[in-house]
């Protein structure tokens, strides 16, 4: 059966699937030139390869070229085809326990793009962002490589360490990060009872749209009811997307029965709608989640179906949004087997709002905008080394845009280690009761750990996330109306 998916392929923790459906592009047999394709120029380019050319290529090697060729002349970022090779990664990385560092990766134009990395991953640990584009892996460039090869050089064993470099548009800047290999969880949905000026709400955080997304979302806010929450928050920041029939199931739980939830709209243009089906759920549960208030938070790495969820609670009033403009994905896509062992996935629809907006490239905008708190919004990477006045570095630059954050006074954010940078780190050093071991040395692991410490704590404590404390604060204005 195939599946439609409104996400891009999840590297350590993929959501794509065969289909089991074969797209007969091609005619295989055993004849001494076969056709290839009903493209004649394409079945002559082969044949004259194999008997001119004076680099031998393998047969299957031009057919995966000539697919790869295809899939990338849609130029369409989420339009893939797939070797043998790869389909079985991803089909691994459906297992029980999958290893890797947990980013949702897209290739654009031949550049590898981070689309967001997977919450509480050694990736989102390590300081990846959305947007970041991946340029070198433990020193080998990727410019050039396949998405399978890219695989292959971040892959590896639980506990092994990877060293990625990216470069940052935002910041016009490459950054090197070391991550090490871990198991990336299945679980998809966490709970959890906040209590707001003595008022319970539930918050709900999903990570992604897996298959079990549906039963983990049914089974954490039934708990949550059975704690008598008042009102409801969904945090669907930095989620990649997933399964369409798995928010579809959530939507089900918080939308009336037969509501449009939103609109598929194939290659020819007809628009089927999509609704909402809760026969399958418990009646007296129904009765209470579909009065609950309910607030979502997103950001820009809330993409593809975390964007039907948005979609489709603010089109219907069900939901305000609290955050910043979400990412805008509005394709969907669908996988087919090939017969080579491959598989070919195509963005075959547009998924649409229920008011018929096609959000792609734009995203969907909150309705109560509102930043993150520089600090909680800042990214930590792991670092090491040891620095002095007059060094130049990236370790530096970061220690400098941190300090400042933190409210120390610094001149320059350039990675230039500048007297005034010394004088902050002194500072900062003198603060935390710090023991120095070299002279002039006042950058090393010591201060490193610490100032990680410092901002892990910091991001930790909800009270610094602004979008969250608007979120709750503006729930909690809705109960008491």
């Amino acid at each position: 059966m195939r599946k439609i998916m409104a996400g891009v392929g999840v590297l350590a923790s993929s959501l794509l699937l065969g289909s089991g459906i074969y797209f007969d592009w091609f005619k295989l047999g055993d004849k001494e030139e076969p056709v290839v394709t009903e493209a004649e120029s394409i079945n002559e380019a082969l044949n004259l390869i194999e008997k001119k050319s004076v680099y031998s290529t393998k047969k299957d090697v031009l057919v995966e070229g000539a697919l790869r060729g295809m899939a990338d002349a849609i130029k369409d970022p989420y339009s893939t085809y797939y070797s043998k090779e790869e389909a079985e990664q991803h089909r691994q990385m459906l297992a029980e326990e999958r290893v890797g560092i947990g980013i949702e990766l897209t290739e654009n134009n031949g550049k590898f793009i981070i689309v967001s990395p997977v919450r509480s991953s050694p990736a989102e640990k390590a300081g990846m962002r959305s947007l970041d584009e991946i340029v070198q892996v433990d020193g080998v460039r990727v410019d050039g490589k396949s998405m399978s090869e890219l695989m292959h050089l971040i892959q590896g064993e639980k506990g092994t360490k990877v060293t990625i470099v990216v470069f940052r548009p935002s910041e016009d800047k490459h950054i090197k990060m070391t991550m090490e290999r871990a198991a990336i969880s299945n679980k998809t949905v966490t709970s959890e009872v906040v209590n707001v000026e003595d008022t319970p709400i539930g918050y709900v955080t999903i990570s992604l749209f897996g298959e079990k997304t549906a039963n983990e979302w049914v089974a954490e806010t039934s708990k949550l009811l059975r704690k008598d929450i008042k009102g409801l928050v969904i945090d669907v920041r930095d989620n990649p997307g997933g399964y369409l029939h798995s928010v579809a199931a959530l939507l089900s739980t918080v939308l009336e029965n037969g509501k449009v939830f939103a609109y598929m709209q194939n290659a020819e243009g007809a628009m089927e709608p999509l609704k909402t089906e809760s026969k399958s759920f418990d009646e007296k549960y129904l009765q209470t989640m579909n009065k609950i208030p309910i607030v979502v938070l997103q950001n820009q790495g809330s993409a593809s179906a975390s964007e039907v969820l948005s979609g489709a609670l603010k089109g219907w009033g069900r939901a305000s949004l609290v955050g910043v403009k979400s990412f805008g994905k509005g394709t969907v896509q669908e996988s087919w087997s090939l017969s080579n062992g491959g598989e070919l996935k195509l963005s075959t629809n547009k998924w649409l709002t229920p008011k018929r907006e096609w959000i792609h490239g734009q995203g969907i905008e909150a309705n109560l905008v509102i930043e993150q708190n520089e600090l909680v919004a800042f990214q930590m990477h792991p670092l090491s080394g040891k620095f002095k006045v007059g060094d130049m570095s990236e370790e530096i630059s970061y220690t400098q845009n941190a300090l400042k954050k933190l409210g120390y006074k610094i001149a320059r954010l350039d990675g230039y280690f500048d007297d005034t940078t010394e004088d902050a780190v002194k500072l900062y050093r003198k603060d935390k009761e710090l023991k120095q071991v070299e002279e002039n040395i006042y950058m090393d692991s010591t201060f490193f750990n610490s100032l990680n410490d410092t901002l892990k704590k910091y991001k930790e404590d909800r009270q610094n996330d602004l979008q969250f404390q608007m979120a709750t604060s503006f729930l909690l204005h809705n109960i008491e109306q």
